[in-house]
């Protein structure tokens, strides 16, 4: 048996065994990509660095057999800017989004692609749930959002962007047209009360996460009718009455009580808004039309005073979102302000610090080559896009809005929950920049697989595809081509991706820590 120390604690283990599952015996975890259990391990991500304590070299301990007193240190300030800076290099040979830019353009941060690609699939149900879990209101901002996802759409550099804003109404408004329509399922019921004051855009999305998260709430407005800015600054013609009366009836179904013609004062506000609930939020519209300058909040030259972060007012539970912050033009923003404002009003009835919500790490290339452009559009039909006519009254049918979801070029990542680059460069705070020099290398897209795709820019060479195949004398698989920094994993041959495997292609997906090689 062999005699070592990690990090100080004291360990016998078999000889043969390597640091990495020395560690592991004792509940010391350190992070890999390239190591997978029962393979040959390639320290080519460098990630599972330690420390010999006694030397002060690095060493990756996927590949460090354990040796008679040896003294391994695992988590110092060293080890973790070397792990950062193998991340790095490992992020300036990488060409691939995590998210596509769609997405990231999105004040909500809906998950546009997959909406699209449920629409495509006929799955109208299942595409509105993904957008309800960042919007609030998708049959209002069908009408009104100014869309700057489609700006962002890279189906622009072949014709127009995907109708992606028409096609979040159409899911809208298929779904109202069932008596039986949807609602989220809610949080346990916290018996916690709170207060919205305001019924435009950023009070009503609040109020619909307020409940989603097991509150109960009341809306306040000084108007006759709920809808705030929606109803009273907006045409008509542009937003028809009916799409804010029917996004508003879900709100009631789902459990939101409204208590209209009420102008709230500073003895209302003090007396039977902060004495009655457990939180407030403040949503009435534009600063300069309210009365706020009586309540003794800190106001700017923007509107009233908040933590950019959590939007609390002052620590006390109050809470702010939309307009009354800072007059915006874009009700989409509103929507989101309102999602972010429930979710710190939930931390706070929980008993917890308010926190602002993580964004994970995105890896992103920016424009396409006019080669990469022909890779994309493998996933897309060439179909024109679909305008609705009538200055956008009208509503997409269900072949429309099937065909046009199926112009969405996928630009996202197929693991962007399970990409170990992503999570790591997102623990470690990577700079994806930071190695970043000269022209950066072409996508290629191999689809002929009925299970998988590999796409050789996100692959970090950790030869786990190979030897996979190998080991299960799979017909070919894939291998290493060329040697030095221009060695590539590739399909051998010339051969097609779909001729190379007969039973590993699903193994090697799993396997991979990217999203190189992927389940369609």
């Amino acid at each position: 048996m062999i005699k070592l120390k990690i990090n100080n604690i004291s360990i016998e283990v078999a000889e043969g065994t390597s640091v990495l599952k020395a560690a592991e015996n004792i509940g010391i975890k350190i992070p890999t990509m390239c190591f997978h259990e029962g393979f040959t391990n390639h320290p080519s991500c460098m990630l599972c660095l330690v420390k010999d304590a006694k030397t002060g070299k690095l060493h990756p301990s996927c590949a460090l057999p354990a040796d008679n007193n040896m003294e391994i240190i695992t988590d110092d300030d060293e080890i973790y800017e070397a792990r950062k800076e193998s991340l790095e290099l490992l992020l300036s040979d990488h060409v691939g989004d995590c998210e596509a830019p769609c997405r990231p353009s999105c004040p909500a941060f809906m998950d546009i692609p997959l909406m699209n690609r449920l629409i495509a699939e006929g799955k109208f149900d299942e595409a509105l749930e993904i957008v309800k879990q960042e919007i609030a209101l998708p049959l209002i901002l069908g009408y009104i959002c100014p869309a700057p996802c489609e700006k962002a759409c890279r189906r622009t550099q072949v014709d127009e962007a995907v109708s992606i804003c028409s096609l979040k109404r159409f899911v809208a408004a298929e779904d109202l047209e069932n008596k039986d329509f949807h609602l989220p399922q809610k949080e346990a019921k916290s018996n916690k009360k709170v207060a919205v004051i305001g019924t435009g855009p950023a009070g009503l999305a609040c109020a619909f996460y307020v409940l989603k998260h097991g509150h109960e709430c009341v809306l306040f407005d000084k108007n006759e009718e709920a809808g705030g800015t929606l109803r009273y600054d907006i045409p008509e013609e542009k937003l028809p009455n009916l799409a804010i009366d029917a996004e508003i009836d879900v709100l009631k179904k789902f459990g939101a009580e409204f208590r209209l013609n009420k102008l709230i004062d500073k003895d209302l506000f003090d007396d039977e808004i902060k004495g009655k609930f457990d939180a407030v939020v403040i949503a009435m519209g534009n600063f300069d039309g309210s009365n706020l300058e009586e309540f003794g909040f800190e106001n700017d030259k923007f509107g009233l005073v908040i933590n950019r972060d959590t939007f609390e007012v002052n620590g006390q539970g109050i809470f702010a979102c939309g307009n009354i912050i800072r007059s915006r033009r874009m009700a989409v923003t509103s929507v989101a302000q309102g999602k972010v404002a429930a979710l710190s009003v939930h931390q706070y009835l929980n008993g917890e610090n308010p926190e602002k919500k993580h964004r994970m790490f995105n890896s992103k290339f920016g424009k396409l080559f006019d080669e990469e452009i022909q890779e994309y559009s493998k996933e897309a039909t060439s179909d024109q896009r679909q305008i609705i006519e009538s200055e956008k009254l009208d509503n997409f049918t269900i072949d429309q809005a099937i065909a046009e979801a199926k112009r969405c070029m996928h630009c996202d990542c197929r693991k962007p929950d399970t990409c170990k680059l992503r999570i790591f460069a997102d623990e470690y705070q990577a700079d994806r920049k930071k190695f970043l020099y000269g022209e950066r290398k072409k996508i290629k897209k191999y689809f002929q697989h009925d299970l998988i795709v590999y796409e050789p820019e996100k692959c970090i060479k950790c030869d786990l595809c190979v030897e996979i195949s190998a080991l299960e004398k799979d017909s070919l698989g894939f291998t290493n081509i060329r040697r030095g920094f221009d060695v590539e994993i590739s399909i051998p041959f010339n051969k097609s991706i779909n001729k190379i495997f007969s039973n590993t292609a699903e193994k090697c997906a799993v396997a991979c820590p990217t999203g190189a090689i992927s389940m369609k």
